[in-house]
């Protein structure tokens, strides 16, 4: 029969299940694709049932045939961290004691008692409710799905129960901890503090401090001061990757706030950015500054990891190995011959480590040998809709489409998207993790100099700085990148291929950021980055047919095999899940078109949508 086991991750942020058979995943979704709140931090409730519902070849589960759910971390362990760093810096942080006891007391701290009683209202009880340590839970989710047999894993984030960076070797189904990096100290939170001081929100903002970055000027003295600054007076970094944190600058332990503002200010000379305000360029300078530490210490850490352990490749999670510029820079740099990130890498994909961790280590099930693939399913592991279920929309909401065979839809929005629209793309299972990868997605043409601005201004409502990614054919990833390394997962920065590029002016660096943003820098600058990099997805036939089959179709009618692709939604919103997810944004946007399975929308022949207007916003740089 194969153990069942459910693996779930909660109150933090990013909530998540994930449904295990016989070690094989059958099933994962984040909470927030189906409460649709982002981040959302709850009990997943929603997700676990969507687990039991898909079931195990088409049958249903209650929560009493499960073998074992699997929490992804220990929150009695965390609650000790939490005591003994009050007890450290008392009389500091007694406001954040006062706010966070109660709260502890009454939710976390019984936990176990919590969740038995939301398991029970899904039938039942399962065989053996089991927490994971969270960084081993980060490590099982690296490890065990990769296409290795054996490995040195890192695993990097903001803080775990004490741990906030491990280094570890994963062979067969064993996974040993080698090294451990504790909490105060954590490149994770150092990294959130800029964000913070940035004027970004903490556990979402992080991404925007990441394409902020090479709008900082390389070669000026205040990038070269502040790194200065960083790396002598916040923090001081070791040569194995370890890293110690000044806390008198920071007020993350026991305040409410990641960094004490007014040190920074006289340690920057810059104030706290407010959310939403211009960004000037000192923010960009400030940017590429952490920037560049973080992916120095990253690469400390993984060159630390390739000594301990002697191999040539290396597994990759935590929230920091989401940070796909440092993963780019690394792989290039030739400590491993091979590296492979969990899509998931956050505190979602937990969940499905803690259930890895469960079947190999619990259960001591053999792990079986990976055939140079991962076992991840390129990802697409949640839910799925049916023709009917769009249909039943279309119904409620009075919506007008066409149904197109599959060849003719591929054909039929290659065409548009040539034509300069904007089309929504809703197809198969849903992504796990936070990137898009052809299946909730919408996409541009690439070659389009105005695509990135109205992507961003009439689609997304964001901040008009922010990059595009590009979908390429992974056959043809080497004509329009540098390396053309796969990276199917979106977890990896590379560089438009020197062949391809436009010079920069003189003054490039001295420019006003908008007249940077909107400089003309290669054949393909919808997806051209400031500094000619770019996030790349390669988009792989074995994985998803049907997306490939569409820039297969652009690239016979334009000469170019790959496209933009940004995630099916807008700002401060999950991703869409369910058609009827897809169709409001579609309608509350200024997007031309939308697909969902082999049904097509024209914006155009759609009746009055009266919402449409509230979801706009207007930015500094626009």
């Amino acid at each position: 029969m194969g153990l069942k086991i459910l693996g779930i991750s909660a109150y933090y942020h990013d909530s998540a299940a994930a449904l295990l058979h016989d070690g094989e995943i059958v099933f994962a979704v984040q909470e927030e694709r189906l409460s649709r709140k982002k981040h959302d931090s709850a009990f997943p409730e929603n997700a676990v049932r969507a687990c039991l519902k898909h079931g195990i070849g088409g049958k249903p589960l209650s929560m009493g045939d499960l073998d074992a759910v699997v929490f992804y971390d220990k929150p009695l362990v965390k609650f000790e961290r939490l005591m003994e760093t009050y007890y450290a810096f008392a009389p500091r942080g007694l406001e954040q004691f006062v706010s966070s006891i109660p709260v502890w007391v009454r939710e976390k701290l019984f936990l176990k008692q919590t969740l038995r009683r939301a398991l029970r209202r899904f039938g039942g009880n399962p065989k053996e409710l089991l927490f994971s340590e969270h960084h081993l839970s980060h490590a099982a989710s690296a490890f065990y799905p990769s296409p290795f047999g054996e490995s040195a894993i890192v695993t990097v984030d903001g803080v775990g129960e004490w741990a906030t960076a491990t280094i570890g070797r994963g062979d067969g189904a064993k996974i040993q901890t080698l090294r451990e990096q504790h909490f105060p100290h954590s490149i994770g939170l150092l990294y959130s503090a800029f964000t913070y001081y940035t004027g970004f929100k903490v556990n979402s903002g992080e991404y925007k401090l990441m394409g902020l970055a090479p709008y900082g000027d390389p070669s000026s003295d205040r990038v070269k001061r502040y790194t200065d600054i960083i790396k002598t007076e916040l923090s001081e970094l070791k040569p194995d990757g370890s890293l110690w944190l000044n806390q008198n600058y920071f007020d993350y332990a026991t305040g409410l706030k990641m960094a004490r503002e007014d040190a920074w200010e006289k340690l920057f000379g810059i104030a706290l950015r407010k959310p939403e305000s211009e960004l000037t360029q000192p923010y960009c300078d400030m940017a590429l500054a952490i920037q560049n530490v973080t992916e120095e210490a990253v690469t400390l850490m993984a060159r630390e990891a390739a000594k301990l352990t002697g191999s040539k490749n290396l597994c990759l999670a935590g929230g920091v190995a989401l940070n796909c510029v440092a993963n780019g820079k690394l792989l290039r740099s030739g400590l491993f011959d091979n590296i492979w990130i969990q899509p998931a890498a956050g505190d979602a994909g937990g969940a499905l480590g803690a259930a890895l961790a469960a079947h190999h280590i619990f259960f001591a099930q053999e792990r079986k040998t990976p055939q140079g693939r991962d076992s991840m399913r390129g990802a697409y592991l949640g839910p799925e809709y049916s023709q009917l279920d769009t249909e039943l929309m279309s119904r409620d909401y009075g919506a007008v489409y066409e149904t197109l065979t599959q060849d003719a839809l591929c054909e039929k929005t290659a065409e548009l998207l040539a034509s300069g629209a904007v089309v929504g793309w809703h197809q198969g299972r849903e992504e796990w993790g936070p990137r898009a990868l052809g299946n909730r997605t919408i996409l541009g043409d690439p070659r389009n100099p105005e695509m990135q601005k109205k992507l961003n201004l009439k689609i997304k409502y964001r901040e008009s700085f922010r990059p595009f990614a590009p979908s390429v054919l992974a056959e043809d990833a080497a004509e329009y990148f540098e390396k053309g390394f796969p990276s199917p997962y979106m977890l990896l920065v590379d560089f438009v291929a020197p062949a391809r590029r436009k010079p920069l002016p003189e003054n490039y660096h001295s420019l006003p950021l908008k007249e940077k943003l909107y400089h003309l820098r290669s054949d393909i600058p919808a997806v051209t980055h400031l500094d000619y990099s770019a996030r790349v997805q390669t988009v792989h036939n074995e994985t998803n047919p049907l997306y490939h089959q569409l820039i297969t179709t652009f690239k016979k009618l334009t000469g170019y095999g790959i496209i933009v692709n940004t995630s099916f939604n807008v700002r401060g919103e999950p991703i869409v899940c369910t058609p009827e997810d897809a169709y409001k944004c579609f309608m509350r946007t200024e997007m031309d078109y939308l697909v969902v399975g082999n049904c097509l929308f024209d914006k155009a022949r759609q009746p009055r949508w009266e919402e449409k207007s509230s979801w706009r916003q207007e930015y500094a740089l626009d």
